[in-house]
């Protein structure tokens, strides 16, 4: 279930400073990035993607500390796709699409620790149903997570709800498209220990000088943004 309502509040919004360059080299795509730490510390990670036949590349990137990750995938089906994801540790992952309906499982191949799975299905009504579901092979196995989610959209207005750690939290997002250049939005998460914790209520304004974007925190902080192309391919 895709939270609309968290990207609009946490986009865009940034303390950090981050240096990003991309260039083509022929078949492959290169990208460095660079961010100031603190202290003034600056920590590059390169890295690339590219595909052969069905095969892809989706990222290979090598970290400052010597770290690195990668992220490759295979289309074994017209309607399944393989992947392998490694960082901190390994993951194989299966995709099946089929018109509305998607899925997924994920085995942690470094460890066999953990099998998960989720799905997802849309319905003509507007609404988007779906679950997830963690199971342990490792330790004390067994069900150790088991979460649901639902959206709703229907003309200007879409809606989100999502459980977390086993049902016990509830999280609620609410996009209000006013017109084609103002929207509302609001993130509340809900449990039996509060009764109410907002997580942001902000609104996106595209004017002609830019996007303008603000939200407030349940905490108290007041944020903003301005988001504008000054040339072409510059933002």
């Amino acid at each position: 279930i895709i939270l609309w309502a968290a990207d609009l509040l946490n986009d865009d919004y940034t303390t950090k400073t981050t240096l990003k360059c991309k260039k083509n080299a022929g078949p492959v795509a290169v990208t460095i990035e660079t961010e100031r730490g603190e202290g003034g510390a600056l920590s590059s990670k390169i890295g690339t993607k590219f595909a052969y036949a069905k095969f892809n590349v989706d990222k290979a990137q090598a970290t400052a500390n010597g770290g690195r990750v990668l992220e490759t995938s295979l289309k074994v089906a017209p309607n399944v796709t393989l992947a392998f994801k490694a960082n901190k540790g390994a993951d194989l992952h299966v995709d099946y699409t089929s018109g509305n309906f998607y899925a997924t499982g994920v085995l942690d191949v470094a460890e066999m620790s953990k099998f998960s799975t989720s799905a997802c299905l849309g319905l003509p009504s507007g609404i988007v149903a779906g679950g997830n579901a963690t199971y342990a092979l490792s330790g004390k196995s067994g069900l150790t997570g088991l979460n649901v989610g639902a959206s709703y959209t229907k003309g200007p207005l879409f809606a989100s709800l999502t459980s977390a750690s086993k049902f016990s939290t509830v999280t609620l997002g609410v996009v209000y498209k006013v017109n084609d250049d103002f929207s509302l939005v609001s993130l509340t998460t809900h449990s039996s220990d509060k009764i109410c914790d907002v997580g942001g209520v902000g609104a996106s304004y595209k004017a002609a000088f830019g996007t303008v974007k603000a939200k407030y925190t349940g905490s108290g902080l007041v944020s903003a943004a301005l988001i504008k192309e000054v040339a072409p391919k510059v933002t």
